[in-house]
């Protein structure tokens, strides 16, 4: 279940707070819902493992943003911006 939140912060690491604080609430919902844990102190734990799962898939999506960003901004020529 760990990729899921992973890849949960690749398809939306554009938007990183949202899908942060979106996977402190998803998580632990997956993990209720698949009855792995119950209501109980464990499940803060679990919220914050599934934001640091997700903030791996944010840091991932958020390199490979910038790199592709870096690669297609052109480079200034020392004379381009005369004023």
């Amino acid at each position: 279940m760990i990729p899921t939140m992973i890849l949960f912060g690749l398809a939306f690491g554009h938007w990183w707070r949202s899908t942060l604080v979106a996977a402190a609430l998803i998580w632990p919902a997956l993990m209720l819902a698949s009855q792995v844990t119950t209501v109980e102190i464990g499940l803060l734990g679990a919220a914050g493992l599934g934001v640091a799962n997700a903030a791996v898939g944010v840091l991932v999506h958020q390199t490979i943003s910038r790199a592709i960003r870096g690669v297609r901004r052109p480079d200034p020529s020392p004379g381009g911006n005369c004023r």
